[in-house]
């Protein structure tokens, strides 16, 4: 599975971005999909995952209310909508997919798509 991330750039705080990671190679809807990110300076963490039928998403807290992620898998895509976004929200964001367990972990994904850089200003 080949994944491309896309859809980052400058947007000031309290603004809206979409990401979208379009993959190809393989049955994208047997996948678990996730999307994590590395700030400068620190480790990649977790921000959220969806299931294969996309009817379960987990995020993590820090984005809860603010940011949701999607499929369409007949568009072998996924999306990440940003909403009311922070400066601490900037960093490279990377989708990821097939996660065995724990998909909250970067290193249970097989499958990971180069990231896409989100700056926020404040």
């Amino acid at each position: 599975v080949q994944l491309q991330a896309s859809g980052g750039g400058l947007v000031h705080a309290g603004g809206s971005l979409r990401l979208s990671c379009v993959a190809s190679g393989r049955t994208f809807s047997v996948y678990i999909m996730g999307w994590f990110r590395q700030a400068p300076g620190k480790e990649r963490e977790f921000v959220a995952f969806i299931s294969m039928g996309g009817s379960n998403t987990y995020y993590a807290d820090s984005v809860k209310g603010r940011f949701t992620i999607s499929r369409d898998n007949a568009k072998n895509t996924g999306y990440l909508q940003m909403n009311s976004l922070k400066p601490e929200d900037t960093a490279v964001y990377s989708c990821a997919a097939y996660c065995r367990n724990n998909c909250h972990r970067p290193d249970e994904y097989d499958y990971w798509g180069q990231g896409t850089l989100v700056t926020v200003s404040s």
